[in-house]
């Protein structure tokens, strides 16, 4: 089922979701998202997505992994959220969610009507898009509700903020 979009209703904002994976490319994505918003009064979404599997140890070191787990999610939203703010003046939200990947960035864009973007932001190596959208693009089944914008690893900063 798709969620009604209300980013261009009154009193909603227009939200850019960018998905926080620890590659050198989700920064790009970060940039993209974030002047966007500083221009068009939008926010920024910043999710980071914990996956299964990691945990299926013995409940006592579950538990140790798990919040491990929590506070670098915790740590990474943190930093490119000052990132945001120092740079382009947004006040992201960020998100922390446990699951699978796709599930869960489409479990957020059908639990927020205002996100009406989805930033993610390709690799540089000659291997691939990265492993992002790798992984979202290999998923067959895996469709998203809104658009997706893929910043190309090619782009500098200026050429980013040049654009947004």
């Amino acid at each position: 089922m798709v969620t009604r979009r209300l980013s261009r209703e009154e009193g909603h904002k227009r939200k850019f979701l960018t998905v926080i994976d620890g590659s050198p490319e989700c920064g790009r994505a970060v940039a993209y998202a974030a002047g966007r918003a500083a221009r068009s009064n939008g926010v920024v979404v910043l999710l980071f997505v914990i996956e299964p599997g990691e945990f299926q140890h013995w409940l006592g070191v579950e538990e140790i992994m798990r919040a491990e787990a929590r506070e670098e999610a915790e740590a990474r939203l943190a930093t490119y959220a000052e990132e945001a703010r120092l740079r382009f003046g947004v006040d992201p939200e960020c998100v922390i969610r446990e699951g699978r990947l796709a599930e869960e960035i489409n479990a957020v864009i059908d639990g927020d009507g205002d996100i009406a973007i989805l930033v993610l932001a390709a690799s540089t190596e000659t291997d691939g898009p990265g492993p992002l959208i790798s992984s979202l693009a290999g998923k067959s089944g895996t469709t998203f509700h809104i658009p997706v914008t893929i910043i190309p690893g090619t782009m500098s900063d200026d050429d980013i903020l040049g654009v947004t």
